[in-house]
């Protein structure tokens, strides 16, 4: 497959969150192109045919998507449309300190935006240990699958 994993990282977390998706679809075989959405690229290389386009975020103001975010997505709907549903997954970052009704919000609005099928990768702070990266595997099995064939 061709995968295209792009994300808006603050502090690091959501990044290195999207460095391990990158990595697992790398072992998995897959051709992948990672990039942060204010990369100049970035729009560019979603607005290509993919199989999936993988959507990572932090979370901004109560459960809302950053500033960057919100302006990757608004130029890949003006340039190319919107992506169909079923090649989107997300994959998000939060803390729980804020409140369970805006953890990983960002993550919950992009996916309901885009309609994905996908279930969201909630990962909370930086990913650490291996419940976190068993979560990661497990998640980016799950979306490299065609729908309705388990992982």
């Amino acid at each position: 497959m061709d995968i295209l994993v792009c994300y808006a990282s603050l502090s690091g977390n959501t990044r290195e969150v999207a460095r391990q998706v990158s990595a697992h679809c790398s072992a998995r075989g897959h051709r992948v192109r990672l990039l942060d959405v204010e990369d100049t690229q970035a729009v560019a290389a979603a607005a290509q045919p993919h199989d999936r386009l993988l959507l990572g975020s932090w979370t901004d103001n109560a459960g809302r998507n950053p500033a960057e975010m919100k302006r990757f997505v608004a130029a890949l709907h003006e340039r190319a449309g919107r992506p169909p549903a079923e090649t989107v997954a997300i994959f998000g970052t939060g803390e729980t300190q804020w409140g369970l009704e805006y953890y990983c919000g960002a993550a919950h609005r992009l996916a309901r935006h885009f309609g994905s099928p996908h279930p969201v990768l909630e990962i909370e702070q930086m990913p650490h240990g291996m419940a976190d990266t068993h979560a990661i595997h497990r998640w980016t099995d799950s979306v490299l699958q065609p729908l309705g064939v388990p992982a």
